[in-house]
């Protein structure tokens, strides 16, 4: 019966591998291995720069390249839905790293998505990810839920192509939270999570705005940022090992 459903679920799920493109798996051992979250550490988003004003420590789950950005754009652009739960476990693993979740509840709070990219993906990918690490940081044994109190009160341009100073522009001022949402939040441990950080634009205006209603936000979580920004201990920089993979953090 196992053996038959595989062939039947073949016709109408995706049969390669969207991380490598192996065949007859929706995520291979290897790419599954890649964001297991073995390397999650603290990174420094826009590489070498400093990040922008507010942006509260970072943790990532893996480098943004290779598979782990293929699995990351094939459930974000191309709708490859059950890679929530892979990309959920990342996201669970970064969140862990960050020591949120120690003492107490812990509370993701996703970065919002403009509603036409939602209208056009046809799902919210950072929602949909949270959810999955939530529910994975339940299974082991931490309290966890998602709270989407966060939304646009602006349009904003799309920030693909955006250097550093314009995303910090396009998003000033553009978020808020939700009419009555700092009450469901309020006494929890916050994290800001996200599916991939570059500049850290995003995730500070997203501090700001919940900081505004008087909500405390300290660490965000994501699950993929660029190579060369994770942090290496006692280095002013950021570094990589050899193969790809972060060094431990660095606390700031």
């Amino acid at each position: 019966m196992r053996g038959w459903w595989r062939e039947i679920s073949g016709l109408v799920l995706p049969v390669d591998c969207a991380g490598c493109g192996a065949a007859r798996a929706l995520l291979c051992a290897d790419c599954r291995g890649g964001l297991s979250g073995s390397g999650a550490a603290e990174v420094r988003p826009a590489s070498r720069r400093p990040g922008p004003s507010g942006l509260p420590v970072v943790y990532a789950a893996a480098p943004y390249e290779g598979a782990v950005r293929a699995v990351v754009l094939a459930h974000k652009e191309r709708g490859a839905l059950p890679l929530a739960e892979p990309l959920g476990g990342a996201l669970a693993a970064a969140v862990r790293r960050s020591g949120a979740g120690r003492a107490g509840e812990v509370v993701l709070v996703p970065a919002p998505s403009a509603r036409r990219a939602v209208r056009a993906r046809g799902h919210d990918p950072a929602r949909r990810i949270a959810l999955a690490a939530s529910a994975r940081l339940r299974r082991d044994g931490t309290a966890a839920r998602v709270a989407s109190v966060l939304r646009q009160r602006r349009p904003v341009a799309d920030q693909a192509g955006l250097g550093a100073r314009q995303r910090r522009e396009n998003l000033s001022g553009a978020l808020e939270v939700r009419r009555g949402g700092a009450g469901p939040v309020g006494g929890a441990r916050i994290v800001l999570v996200d599916d991939v950080v570059t500049t850290g634009a995003t995730l500070a205006e997203a501090a700001r705005a919940l900081r505004e209603a008087g909500l405390r936000v300290e660490v965000a979580a994501v699950v993929a940022a660029p190579g060369d920004s994770f942090v290496r201990p006692g280095a002013g920089g950021s570094v990589r090992e050899p193969g790809g993979y972060p060094y431990r953090p660095k606390i700031l």
